[in-house]
Parts: C-alpha cells; sequence; structure tokens
C-alpha cells in the first residue's frame, strides 16, 4: 500500500514513520509522513494518537462536525507477540464529555491495522451515504452499507467478513452509533471501544463499519534480546500478579467491593447491596455455562463468555453487572445479564447506560421527574429503556442525552446527585470509601475512568488511608497516571501492571531492542509527562475549567459534617477543603498554574505544542465504491 517505513528513511524497527489519512468528504486516502522525533516523543497508542488529533485540527471543534477526527492508533509493541499488547488506542473528541477521548480495543483488529504498515489511521470527512470503509495493503475502498443498517456489530461483522473474507477484521456500530446516542460503541469481537461515544464519531461520518485486512511483520532491532524480555515477562504475568484475572476475570470484584462497602448502590446512594451475591463470580461459575477466552497475543485469559437462557452468550465483566445490577437494585442474573446484551448488541456503553438510567431512577423516586415504569428494581423497565435509548423512542430519547444533559434539563437540584465527571459516568468505584480514586476521578483528562488514573490501587493496597484526602499521596496518584501513560501508548495491557518491576527502565529497554533507538528510563518518563501535557493541552483548546475538575455533591461532606446526599453511603463523604487541597497539590507538581492551565510553552501556537505539525502528505489515492 502506496510505499513503506523505507520510503521516509526510518531507520528504527517497530515504527512505519507514517500514517494513513482518509478523507471521506473527498473520498481519497493519503500517506502522510511522521517524524521519527514524534515517534520516539509520543511512542504510539494514546501518546501517538492525541499528539494526532492536536495535528489534525486547529482550535475548538463539534464532536460530530465532518472534520472531526477519529483515530486509530497502532504501537511500536503491537505485532511482537509479547504478552498482552495486541490493542489499538481510539480517540476523538467525546460526543458525550466534549473532551479528550482515549479508548482502547483488545483484539486482531489491533493486528490488522498494524499489517498496513502505518503507525495510525486517521479517518476525517463524513462520506456522501452509509458505507464500509475497507482497508488493505494494496488500498483502500468504500462499499455501500444500506443491507446492513440496524444490525448489531456482531452479526454486522459476520456479514462482512462472508462477504470479503475472513481476513479480514471488523468493527462496527450498532444502532445506538447509526441514531447518535453519545456513549454509543465501536466493537469488535464483542471487545469495545466503549465509553465516551466512539460509535458516535464513526456514526456521523455515515460508516457502519471498518474493515481491515493486513498481518504485522514486526522485525525487532536485537532480535535475541527482544525474545528474552518476550519470555521474562511471559513468565511474570502468568503467576500471582494476575491471578485474579485467570481465575475469575474481573467479575471477582464484586463481592469484595460489597465486603469493602465501595459497591456503587442506587445511583451511589449507598455503598453495598444484601443481595450482591447473586450477581456474584462464585454464583454465575457455579450456575451458569461459563466460557474462558483470551484477547488476542494474550495468555492470561480473563474474557469471560456465559451462555443465556435464551440462546447466546453475553460478555461477563465487572462495570458491566455493576452497573446494570446494584447500581439500578437490580440482582437476578437473568434480568442484568439481558440487559447487558442488549447493551452490547445494540452498541450502548454499559456504564453510560446504566448510570443514567440509575439517575433518572432517583430523580421519579424522589417525584423531579417520570420515564415510563423506570424505578429501581424493576426489571422489565430497564430492558424497555435500553432498547429506547439506543432508537431514541419515546422517553429514551431523554436518557439517550447522558447522565449531565439529561440533570440539565431536569434541574431542580438534580446536577447534586447526577454521577459523572465531566459528563463521563462513574465506574464501579464508590468514591466514598476510595477517595485517592475521587481525586483521580476528579483530574482525570477523560473524565470518570478509573483506568486511566488507576488511584484505586493507592486506596486498595493500603498505601494510603482510604477514607481521607491528602496532600502525601498526590505524588503517588501522578505516578500512577504517568504509568499508565505509558502502558496505554507501548500498548500494554493494565492487567500485567505488577508483573513489571521497574516500568520506564523496562519500557526502555523492550524499545531499545525492538527499535534500535537508544531508550533509557529517564526518556520514558519524560514521554508519560509529555503525553499527560498533551491530554491537558487538547481539553484546554476544547474550552476547560478549573471548575471540571470536581465530584457530584453526592460524594462531599455537607457543611454540619454529615455526607450529602439522602443516605450517605456508608462512611462520611470527602472533605471539600481537603478535597481543594489535594487538586492544588496535584496542579502544582503537574507544573500547572492555580487555576490548573498549563503555562506557554516556547515555541508553542495556542492551538498546538511545538511538535504538534501535520505534513502534507506524500501520496494521494482515491478510496472508489465497491458493491
Amino acid at each position: 500500500m502506496m510505499g513503506g517505513a523505507g520510503d521516509h528513511g526510518m531507520a528504527m524497527h517497530g515504527f512505519h514513520g507514517r500514517y494513513l489519512r482518509v478523507d471521506l468528504t473527498r473520498g481519497v486516502m493519503e500517506e502522510v509522513p511522521l517524524a521519527p522525533e514524534v515517534l520516539t516523543r509520543y511512542l504510539g497508542g494514546t501518546g501517538l494518537g492525541c499528539w494526532l488529533l492536536l495535528a489534525e485540527t486547529r482550535g475548538a471543534y463539534d464532536p460530530l462536525a465532518p472534520e472531526a477526527p477519529l483515530v486509530l492508533a497502532s504501537a511500536p509493541l503491537v505485532g511482537t507477540g509479547l504478552n498482552t499488547s495486541a490493542k489499538a488506542a481510539v480517540l476523538c473528541l467525546s460526543p458525550l464529555t466534549g473532551r479528550l477521548n482515549d479508548a482502547m480495543i483488545s483484539s486482531h483488529i489491533a493486528l490488522a491495522l498494524r499489517g498496513l504498515r502505518a503507525d495510525a489511521l486517521v479517518l476525517v470527512g463524513a462520506a456522501p451515504e452509509w458505507c464500509v470503509l475497507r482497508v488493505e495493503p494494496e488500498g483502500a475502498s468504500l462499499h455501500p452499507a444500506a443491507e446492513w443498517r440496524g444490525l448489531s456489530a456482531e452479526a454486522t461483522e459476520s456479514a462482512l467478513r462472508a462477504r470479503f473474507g475472513d481476513d479480514h477484521e471488523v468493527a462496527a456500530i450498532g444502532p445506538a452509533g447509526e441514531n447518535g446516542v453519545p456513549f454509543a460503541t465501536l466493537t469488535h469481537a464483542g471487545r469495545h471501544a466503549g465509553r465516551g461515544g466512539t460509535g458516535t464519531v464513526l456514526g456521523s461520518k455515515r460508516l457502519k463499519a471498518l474493515a481491515v485486512r493486513g498481518r504485522p511483520e514486526v522485525r525487532p532491532a536485537h532480535p535475541a534480546r527482544f525474545e528474552a524480555i518476550r519470555r521474562r515477562l511471559q513468565a511474570r504475568s502468568m503467576g500471582a500478579a494476575t491471578e485474579k484475572y485467570r481465575t475469575t476475570g474481573t467479575i471477582g470484584n464484586l463481592l469484595v467491593f460489597n465486603r469493602l462497602e465501595v459497591l456503587p448502590t442506587r445511583n451511589f446512594q449507598a455503598t453495598s447491596h444484601a443481595l450482591a451475591a447473586d450477581l456474584s463470580a462464585e454464583t454465575l461459575l457455579a450456575t451458569r455455562a461459563v466460557h474462558r477466552s483470551t484477547c488476542a497475543d494474550c495468555k492470561i485469559g480473563c474474557d469471560r463468555r456465559v451462555e443465556l437462557e435464551g440462546g447466546g452468550q453475553v460478555r461477563l465483566e465487572y462495570e458491566s453487572l455493576f452497573a446494570l445490577g446494584p447500581l439500578l437494585d437490580l440482582h437476578d442474573p437473568a434480568v442484568v445479564l439481558e440487559a447487558s446484551r442488549r447493551c452490547d448488541a445494540l452498541g450502548l456503553d454499559t456504564i453510560s447506560t446504566g448510570g443514567t438510567l440509575a439517575f433518572a431512577m432517583e430523580c421519579a423516586e424522589r417525584g423531579l421527574a417520570r420515564f415510563g415504569d423506570l424505578r429501581f428494581g424493576n426489571g422489565p423497565a430497564v430492558l424497555d429503556a435500553v432498547e429506547r435509548i439506543a432508537r431514541r423512542e419515546g422517553e429514551g430519547a431523554l436518557l439517550a442525552l447522558g447522565t449531565r444533559a439529561l440533570a440539565a434539563r431536569i434541574g431542580q437540584g438534580s446536577e447534586a446527585f447526577a454521577a459523572h465527571v465531566k459528563g463521563l459516568e462513574m465506574p464501579g468505584y464508590h468514591p466514598r470509601g476510595l477517595q485517592s480514586l475521587g481525586i483521580g476521578l476528579a483530574v482525570g483528562s477523560r473524565g470518570a475512568d478509573h483506568n486511566r488514573s488507576g488511584a484505586y490501587e493507592l486506596d486498595l493496597t493500603g498505601a494510603v488511608d482510604r477514607f481521607r484526602v491528602d496532600t502525601e499521596r498526590i505524588p503517588l496518584l501522578i505516578e500512577r497516571e504517568n504509568q499508565g501513560a505509558v502502558m496505554d501508548s507501548l500498548i500494554l495491557c493494565r492487567f500485567i501492571r505488577r508483573a513489571v518491576r521497574d516500568l520506564y527502565a523496562e519500557a526502555a529497554e523492550m524499545l531499545t531492542a525492538l527499535t534500535g533507538h537508544p531508550f533509557t528510563a529517564e526518556e520514558i518518563a519524560r514521554t508519560a509527562e509529555g503525553i499527560q501535557r498533551l491530554k491537558k493541552r487538547f481539553n484546554q483548546r476544547q474550552g476547560w475549567s478549573e471548575a471540571e475538575d470536581t465530584l457530584p455533591a453526592r460524594f462531599f461532606r455537607g457543611p454540619d459534617g454529615a455526607a450529602d446526599g439522602p443516605e450517605g453511603g456508608g462512611r462520611a463523604g470527602i472533605d471539600r477543603e481537603r478535597f481543594r487541597q489535594a487538586r492544588a497539590e496535584y496542579y502544582r507538581l503537574r507544573g500547572w498554574d492555580a487555576e490548573g492551565r498549563l503555562p506557554p510553552e516556547p515555541g508553542a501556537s495556542a492551538a498546538m505544542p511545538p511538535a504538534a505539525r501535520s505534513q502534507p502528505a506524500q501520496r494521494s489515492v482515491p478510496l472508489g465504491w465497491g458493491r
């Protein structure tokens, strides 16, 4: 396809030195060079993807405008066979939050993208009609998608593999993405780039699916050294560090969090559920047919698929069980699993769906608004609401707005218990009992995303007092954020983080053996800081303000020391003054000003960091339409 790494003098192994830009409005695919210093500075994945978002845009923009880019970024480790390295980062401006959205998808499509001999694929513009984009090493083409409109991502994937061949990997959107629900997902093989509306952005471009054919050919600069590193990480990552994920998957968290009183229940009004055991790993694994599977290039096997009574399977994940179970005061596995199956089929993020429904239920409980029969504990109403949200029918049109926008419509003080940060619904960790996480969620570039912060580890491992906030833990919180940014840019799965003893040193060793460039631990640490600055600069350009770096009032203590909200939910809430002090310390240690803003960088324009300059395309070919 249009050349390779050698065409641009890229000496390093593991990088291709270019990205592919598909302009759906103009109907062309362009090859755009990437300078070696950009790749060594930001690596790949989230780092490179965020750089490309800044390079491809000028100033603030609408996430659903044709010019809004969607980036699928590869990374140097993808295709090397290193355990858990087959991931792709999917980045866009979130239509749900209006802020940076950096999602991950773990599946064979990451390997297919790597096989295109490019470091990223960038989609801009909007097609004149609903279509499928087919990308292969030889070129790209568009195919009408009218016959697949309204299908689930899974059904679309099956149909397109039958049409194009099993050597194609297909990522697709469901009805929610077609209908512009702002928390629609992009799905491949049952894995989701799920949060923040990646599927919505694809739908705005009238793309039903992306079909990719490619086989990665990664040749390390130092093969023997890299193979030794691969074997070492493989051995470590199959030990005690990942035992939980190998035995139960993430659903093992549910009973543990219930016992620790950090399981969000009834829209975060409580911290545990009396019948949580009905949805536990212990119950589900003992009473249902559950199958274990793995992601591409992964030996851990955290993936669990359960067979449903009515036929078919659904993926078991803690976040889905929490959001469609205790958060809604539901405990019947048949109902919760069916709700999860419907979200997957329709292309809805389960966390945002559950969070929005829980908020609506509390509004109904307080007499502020009604949404049909939607009430805590009403399973049939939940199943009906999921369908209505995806199709934006009846009250589903309001629920499809998401928690923040719905609270703005309802008003009457409902914003105090609308559980979101920056518009992204809260994950399954109650901040009252995990107060480091509370800070991490508040300052997070994506909003309420526990994976980008990782601060819950400080609370759950006993490194700090999880029932209070202080400034002393901020350096530890920042370090977890930075390490997460490196893992998301290499790319490696967060589940092997404990199998890596010194991330910066080991990342430098991996990259040196792979690329031939002499990376150092200090360079990787600077890369981590640089990626965080990119994220901040992007959000700042979109209109970020300090007021966004907070939590809903529900999680703070009231003026009299009592927790805000009706039941308090276990321990007393977060102390507001301590929270403000901790946030100020976070800004200071990040090198930002007192209002949390990046200081001007020498040589940087208001729109972009110094290096973010997209070069002219070297080659351009028409896409053409296939049938």
